[in-house]
């Protein structure tokens, strides 16, 4: 069922889903969180609604949307209201905010809020950079983005890396699950040898490839190679070396897996991506801070890779242009040394007129710079400033 409350205000959705629910005959609320959804009023709404219904038979809650419509339309909020089996196992609070409005989801999610109830903020898209400075993340025990729906995904891990706080998660995070069990179970295999080295290969613009490589580097404490690839969709492979071979899984077709170990026969496993329904269920599992995320977040900077190789080739191609630019000044100054020498001897056969007009320039220059300097050393010297 799904009911229309146009210009609406949040004390009326209460009292229709206070209504709703005497007309159902429902004596119990039975919700465990409230999940709240933060978006843009556009075609994906209906996708992150979807997700959320299909985790709430697993987490029963109400879920609070709240979408961001045009903002230079008139100040309103458009209300729904979806129960039954419009909402699977939980109750369906759209809000459409326009004008102003679209800015202050705060003030109308609050009046919303389930009682004595865990909170927890999902962005499915355009996160932002500090999920707890935002005023929906403040209310929240648990705040879940995902890196991999924004525009520039590296460049948005990186941002909530340096400002992650507990309670922060990533759906790229989530979607990790799978690689992360297969790879720790085939270390639990014999031999039982120290890992010396790691390799993982994937998609440049994959966070969920740099945070698998961040969580090696953080946990093995061994040197972690990020080879970047455009022949591939998210994680490639990953080859962890030891002395008596190197274990590695490759994924190429983006479904199943193969691993291959040494004194091991060859298995295949399934790593098939994961929707937003499953890492959604996932996260809402728990509702503690999540400390192996927060240890794969700083092993990011123990990665080497094609950045480094990037920046590599960069400072030699800057040392380059300042050699040939260097070379071009020497060039030019003996030039200029070379037709000052010439100049000198055609004032040398003009003639002792030309030589005292000369003398008294140079004079007078000298005098000049003179008095300047000794100006400028007064200065200083009343300042208290000078060069260091």
């Amino acid at each position: 069922m799904i009911i229309d409350l146009p210009s609406t205000t949040t004390s009326q959705l209460n009292k229709k889903m206070v209504e709703l629910r005497e007309r159902g005959g429902a004596v119990a609320l039975g919700r465990v969180l409230t999940l709240v959804i933060v978006a843009e009023d556009d075609e994906q709404l209906e996708d992150a609604i979807d997700a959320a219904n299909e985790a709430s038979r697993e987490h029963p809650s109400r879920v609070i949307v709240v979408a961001k419509g045009v903002r230079t339309a008139a100040p309103r909020i458009d209300g729904q209201i979806r129960v039954g089996g419009d909402a699977g196992a939980s109750e369906v609070v759209v809000l459409r905010l326009y004008g102003p409005l679209a800015n202050q989801g705060q003030s109308a999610v609050v009046p919303l809020l389930l009682p004595d109830a865990p909170i927890v903020t999902w962005w499915p898209s355009n996160g932002p950079k500090s999920p707890l400075k935002d005023p929906l993340g403040r209310l929240a025990q648990r705040r879940i983005t995902d890196s991999a729906a924004e525009k520039n995904p590296i460049r948005s891990l990186l941002a909530r890396s340096k400002a992650y706080a507990e309670g922060d998660t990533d759906m790229a995070w989530t979607r990790l699950t799978h690689w992360r069990a297969q790879l720790a179970g085939a270390l639990d295999l014999p031999p039982y040898e120290q890992v010396t080295g790691a390799t993982v290969t994937g998609e440049a613009d994959s966070p969920s490839t740099e945070l698998l490589a961040g969580w090696l580097a953080a946990y093995l404490d061994v040197p972690v190679k990020r080879v970047r690839t455009s022949e591939a969709q998210g994680i490639l492979s990953v080859t962890l070396d030891r002395p008596s071979g190197p274990v590695s899984i490759e994924r190429p077709d983006g479904r199943t897996g193969t691993l291959t170990q040494p004194g091991q026969p060859t298995r295949k496993v399934a790593l098939h991506r994961r929707d937003n329904r499953d890492c959604l269920v996932e996260e809402l599992r728990r509702l503690d801070s999540d400390a192996v995320y927060e240890a794969s977040l700083h092993g990011l900077a123990k990665l080497s890779g094609a950045r480094n190789r990037g920046s590599s080739s960069a400072a030699e191609t800057s040392t380059s242009a300042a050699q040939k630019s260097s070379d071009t000044r020497s060039a030019s100054d003996s030039k200029s040394a070379s037709d000052s020498k010439s100049g000198s001897r055609s004032k040398t056969k003009s003639g002792s007129s030309g030589k005292s007009t000369s003398s008294k320039s140079t004079a007078s220059t000298a005098k000049a710079s003179k008095s300047k300097t000794s100006s400028a050393k007064r200065s200083a010297a009343k300042t208290g400033k000078g060069r260091t």
